[in-house]
């Protein structure tokens, strides 16, 4: 599993995150450990007012953990894997909550510890914890099997197409996954060797290179978001300045965005919106599609939650009803036969627990195969919508390149009449 964690504080924010079921098809609270509190929101204000004990500002450590793509994990698979998190980050014991996402047919999950000791009202420090979770990301991959990604391997670099939050929210904006935004500069980047090339290449893809404030080289697209060269590329600010040059040529991106307006005829603003109204519209059935089976997957998992509810609460009467009150439960004690039964009963009970959760993770399974099938469509739609894009780009920069032609050609003409008007002067 990928492992990826911060300290933080925003107690209330991340609760809400965590409990956001507008973006996630399932949110499920698996555990809630350590708190007074049996929620989540509760939970996380008991760490913060806990905090207040202390200077500790960020108080929560958090933890995302998401399995290779083709594979679904059980909810044991993240109890393990989460626990051997808690040992080498040294937070065995601490209050904690873990929290279960579904998405896109795909299933990661969160656990949340407080990082405050109760008894020493001291925060727990968690020295060099990225290099710790990615070694344990590692073990983990190779302990199940899985291919290891570029990021985890030993004997190759970073995957240029890993991506951060931040650039996950950016090209949520401008409504692209952010892997087709960095493929567009991989490619624009390979096939040029020149800020000229990069340049025509970027406007091929719809991106214009201009001079950041203080990132160097950035880009911006038609709707005015601004992309950094060497963050969309995964190489160092150095690297490009050395094929590229001095940015100081280059417009800066106030002067880009206003030469983008300006260039845009007003057919191609009503193309792009056309463009933006269809996909909308091609995605209206799957949308609704979506909706219908994650309101009856939630339908079948409160079903066998209640279910399990109450056999449990029936099994629970049966075991407790082998142990006799009054005069047999004294000789029950005396004969050695109530310890028999106890031991009997937490077999039992584990047994159920077992099996529940093996009943819960069969049922994820089932779902999730249906909602994967879905997501294959909403995927080719997404790489039509995709190409459609790349269309448009292409239209957009031929446009603005006309306009230059059309506006150079005008300044020529505008020179040889005044050189004609001199001449007549004289």
């Amino acid at each position: 599993m990928i492992l990826k964690g911060s300290q933080r504080g925003a107690a209330s924010n991340l609760s809400a995150h965590l409990m956001n079921d507008r973006d996630n098809d399932h949110v499920t609270v698996l555990e809630v450990r350590g708190f007074v509190a049996r929620d989540l929101h509760g939970a996380f204000a008991e760490a913060h007012a806990i905090s207040k004990g202390t200077k500790c500002e960020q108080f929560l450590f958090s933890l995302s953990l998401s399995p290779p793509k083709d594979h679904t994990g059980s909810e044991q698979d993240f109890v393990d894997a989460i626990n051997r998190a808690e040992e080498k980050l040294k937070l065995s014991g601490q209050p904690r909550a873990i929290v279960l996402h579904e998405k896109e047919g795909r299933r990661h999950a969160h656990v949340v510890w407080s990082r405050i000791d109760a008894k020493t009202m001291k925060a727990i420090n968690l020295p060099h914890y990225k290099l710790k979770l990615n070694d344990l990301a590692r073990q983990i991959y190779l302990d199940h099997g899985w291919s290891l990604p570029d990021g985890l391997r030993r004997d190759g670099g970073k995957s240029p197409l890993n991506f951060t939050l931040a650039e996950w929210q950016q090209a949520k904006r401008v409504n692209l996954d952010p892997r087709e935004i960095k493929q567009s500069f991989i490619d624009a980047w390979n096939l040029s060797d020149s800020a000229k090339g990069l340049q025509n290449a970027l406007e091929e893809r719809g991106y214009f290179l201009c001079r950041g404030d203080r990132r160097g080289f950035v880009a911006v697209d038609t709707k005015g978001e601004v992309f950094s060269v060497a963050r969309m590329l995964g190489i160092k600010t150095k690297e490009v300045n050395a094929r590229l040059g001095d940015p100081q040529d280059l417009y800066s991106v106030d002067q880009t965005r206003d030469i983008i307006q300006s260039k845009l005829s007003d057919t191609l603003h009503c193309y792009i919106d056309e463009v933006d109204r269809k996909h909308e519209k091609d995605f209206e059935p799957l949308k609704t599609k979506r909706s219908a089976m994650v309101a009856n997957h939630r339908i079948e998992r409160a079903q066998l939650k209640r279910g399990q509810a109450q056999r449990w609460q029936a099994e629970t009467e049966e075991r407790s009803a082998r142990i006799d009150g009054g005069i047999k439960g004294v000789w029950q004690k005396l004969s050695g036969s109530a310890a028999k039964i106890k031991s009997q009963n937490e077999l039992e009970a584990w047994d159920a627990l077992k099996r529940d959760q093996s009943q819960r993770d069969g049922l994820v399974k089932v779902q999730m195969k249906e909602r994967q099938s879905l997501q294959r469509q909403i995927d080719t739609l997404r790489r039509k919508h995709a190409q459609d894009r790349r269309i448009l780009a292409r239209d957009i920069a031929q446009s603005m390149r006309t306009a230059d032609q059309m506006e150079r050609m005008r300044d020529v003409e505008r020179s040889k009449t005044r050189t004609r008007e001199t001449g007549l002067r004289l």
